[in-house]
């Protein structure tokens, strides 16, 4: 069942602050991976193989350089689920 993007949200909130230890509030639509979340590639692929395994989908290696917000990434996920 596909999650809503609030759930998604939350979800990406907990496998970010895993991987960096900010604190999931930090986490919001509008604040970009690189810029405000200070999050570098090698992290963001953990972030990215972590979100596949718990949301069930696949973010293929060229996509994910087009996720620059935390919105792309909740809107990726969201419509990949089926």
């Amino acid at each position: 069942m596909a999650q809503s993007q609030e759930e998604i949200l939350a979800g990406l909130a907990d496998i970010i602050n895993e991987e960096t230890g900010l604190e999931q509030e930090a986490v919001q639509l509008d604040k970009t991976f690189t810029e405000d979340l200070d999050i570098d590639s090698l992290s963001m692929m953990t972030i990215v193989v972590n979100a596949e395994e718990k949301f069930g989908v696949r973010i293929p290696d060229e996509q994910v350089k087009n996720l620059q917000t935390v919105r792309d990434a909740v809107d990726f996920i969201h419509g990949a689920q089926d």
